[in-house]
């Protein structure tokens, strides 16, 4: 049982000490901003592997406050942390299905054919394009793909602690996505551009020349904002729309009007 997990800072490109010692508890959701290439997904990668000082960040990944040996990291690694990757791809040819059959059973989920049901239809809500039960996982979309592993990952899986590397461009509802992570009582941290999400977190960690440069608590300002920040976004997301259905965009119609 994970009740909280902190971040020993380590050191940044220039090899100046990163000043922090930041802990997180299940249900918080942070997000993780900094230019591209800043080391954001190394980040991710130090908490992925719970890093003890042996990774090039020299960071130190205590859970529970303790720190951990080889024996318990490896095997931890795959139960503690799920990591939801720009990239998925599914290997092996079986139905949607199939594959939350196989997920459920070798979990031991108790009444598993409700948790698969809820699972599935979860996942059809996250994503843009809906797809059936018959479909084989490596016929998915990435969408598809991101919104059936959080969906999995959701109910599922057992895992406390979700990494998520830039959900905006999967292609699926990202702020459902994430509340419904969050309201299971797990740790989530995710990797992101997009400032709906980077201020819909309680917290977000900056990340420069490879280091953790500051953490910043979200104001109630910066949540105030979020109202014109959505209305952008819903605008933005029609537009995307319209283009995917081949509509031709030469003005922007008054239900985009920000005023």
């Amino acid at each position: 049982m994970i009740s909280f997990l902190t971040i020993h800072g380590g050191y940044n490109k220039l090899k100046e000490p990163e000043d922090i010692n930041f802990t997180i508890y299940p249900g918080e959701i942070i997000s993780i901003v900094g230019p591209t290439g800043s080391g954001k997904s190394r980040l991710l990668n130090d908490i992925e592997c719970l890093a003890q000082g042996d990774t090039p960040t020299g960071r130190v990944i205590r859970i529970n406050g303790a720190e951990l040996d080889d024996l318990q990291r490896f095997e931890m690694e795959g139960k503690l942390v799920a990591q939801l990757s720009q990239n998925m791809n599914f290997v092996m040819d079986l139905t949607v299905r199939e594959f939350l059959e196989m997920h459920a059973k070798s979990r031991l989920i108790p009444h598993a054919e409700d948790v698969i049901g809820r699972c599935f239809q979860c996942a059809n809500d996250l994503a843009g394009e809906k797809f059936s039960e018959e479909t084989k996982v490596t016929q998915l979309s990435g969408g598809q793909s991101r919104a059936l592993m959080i969906a999995d990952t959701a109910f599922i899986s057992e895992s406390p602690i979700v990494l998520i590397d830039e959900i905006e461009n999967a292609g699926i509802d990202r702020r459902q996505a994430i509340t419904l992570l969050a309201h299971r009582e797990k740790i989530i941290l995710i990797s992101t551009h997009d400032p709906l999400l980077g201020l819909s977190a309680d917290k977000r960690i900056v990340i420069k020349d490879g280091g953790i440069a500051k953490v910043i608590h979200t104001t109630e300002e910066e949540r105030a904002s979020l109202k014109t920040i959505e209305k952008l976004d819903n605008v933005l997301g029609e537009l995307r729309n319209r283009l995917r259905l081949g509509e031709m965009i030469d003005r922007l119609p008054e239900w985009a009007a920000l005023e």
